[in-house]
């Protein structure tokens, strides 16, 4: 693919960084569950506290994703990436020592703290590098095989969980973390942003209309707001319908997977008395079917099959298997659902991609800003909606025996994002002419 070498080291750095997180992810529930309700399968307290965690992480990450992104399109996207990468080692490396109670509330507040960074500020910055060094035409396929290194990293982390001892499994997430940090400062190239060939120039602070009459002048380079504010936003979904569609996907979608971050592990938990080799296996499946599809499946359909097909047919995938979860009557039927996860994963590079052909390279660190701040708005409330929820219907106070019943709500908010994104119109790229080149063609 055109330019795909320029991707090696991102590649690479996206893969360690997932690693470190992935590697512990499937203990965090156990370690949740000991720390504060020590023998319990079931803890409302737990449910309680991942949801609060998540709802700050995401008022958080709403106003700084959006900076950070803005920030890379002046700064460039390496030493923003610094940020996230150095940061994230700080949480790991505290429950690598030890996971007495008092280390894990400090690992809680910490972690609450510096996600509000790394966890929309890592993907934000990464597709931003990516539409810098890759056409529009190829773009959809290259998100999809960026999104394919993170479901790869997804899959041999779950399976160093799977081997990898609770204890063990922190401190090598901590060493990948920091190797993942140093090996990005070391190898990874920034590209040069000129500000040509924009597409699509929503946003601008400077006294840019005004053109170059003589072709000799050299051109004034562009001028940056380093602060993305509400109107920036607002201006980014009004200018164009196929944005603000993609928006209003994004946020239905974001608050589906909120709520299956907060809430189906524990369900797992309470429903078949998962552990965390049971979590490893569910999420190694799954993982598994995601990276064969974005990285050979997606590669092949993106040239005959539009983003926006794609999308709804994720989104559609996503709604069945959200049902299966709901109504699951036997401890085999989430490990048969992962097979769904083969188009479940068209989803978010194909968002992206959309969102990414409505702005121009200056402008691609604020579009994607933008998407993860309104995915981080969604993250909010999800967790105060799926939360208690959960909790609720797995109580022995539930109004009616449905345990799945949160699972169900989270498959109608993907039924909503199916339904807008079936709406979703393609739309061609409105060049800028200059009048350089008007004087040349003169």
């Amino acid at each position: 693919m055109e330019k795909l070498t320029d991707l090696i080291h991102l590649f690479v750095t996206v893969f360690l960084a997932g690693l470190a997180t992935f590697t512990v992810f499937p203990a965090i529930t156990d370690v949740t569950m000991v720390a504060l309700c020590p023998g319990q399968d079931e803890c409302s307290l737990a449910i309680y506290l991942s949801g609060f965690q998540q709802a700050i992480i995401g008022v958080g990450s709403v106003v700084i994703t959006p900076l950070i992104g803005n920030l890379s399109d002046q700064y460039g996207r390496k030493a923003m990436l610094t940020i996230p990468l150095t940061i994230s080692i700080i949480p790991l490396a505290i429950l690598a020592y030890s996971r007495e109670t008092n280390f894990f509330y400090a690992y809680f507040v910490l972690r609450t703290l510096t996600a509000m960074v790394t966890d929309g500020g890592l993907n934000c910055l990464a597709l931003a590098y990516v539409a810098d060094n890759i056409s529009e035409s190829r773009r959809a396929a290259a998100f999809g095989i960026l999104s394919g290194i993170f479901l790869a990293s997804f899959v041999c982390g779950t399976l160093a969980a799977r081997l990898l001892s609770t204890s063990l499994s922190f401190q090598v997430a901590a060493f990948v973390s920091m190797l993942a940090a140093v090996y990005m400062r070391i190898f990874l190239k920034d590209k040069a942003l000129d500000g040509e060939n924009l597409t699509r120039p929503f946003l601008k602070s400077g006294s840019d209309d005004a053109h170059q009459v003589d072709g000799d002048l050299p051109k004034k380079p562009p001028v940056f707001k380093k602060i993305l504010t509400v109107g920036d936003i607002i201006s980014l979904l009004k200018c164009s319908a196929t944005f603000s569609q993609a928006a209003v996907v994004t946020f239905f979608h974001s608050l589906a997977e909120g709520g299956m971050q907060a809430s189906s592990m524990y369900y797992w938990k309470a429903r078949f008395h998962f552990n965390k080799n049971q979590y490893a296996d569910l999420l190694l499946l799954a993982g598994v079917a995601g990276v064969v599809s974005q990285l050979i499946i997606m590669p092949l359909l993106t040239p005959f099959i539009s983003e926006e097909k794609l999308l709804s047919i994720g989104l559609f995938m996503g709604f069945i298997n959200m049902f299966l979860y709901s109504i699951s009557w036997s401890i085999w039927v989430p490990y048969a659902a992962t097979a769904l996860a083969v188009f479940i994963v068209f989803v978010l590079p194909s968002l992206r991609t959309i969102t990414s052909k409505q702005v121009g390279p200056n402008e691609q660190g604020k579009a994607q800003g933008c998407i993860s701040s309104i995915s981080s708005c969604a993250n909010i409330i999800s967790p105060l909606i799926f939360s208690p929820l959960t909790a609720l219907f797995l109580s022995e106070d539930a109004p009616f025996k449905f345990p799945g019943f949160s699972m169900l709500c989270i498959g109608f908010a993907l039924m909503i994002a199916f339904i807008q994104s079936v709406m979703i119109k393609a739309a061609s790229p409105i060049p800028v002419h200059n009048n350089n080149n008007d004087v040349m063609e003169a």
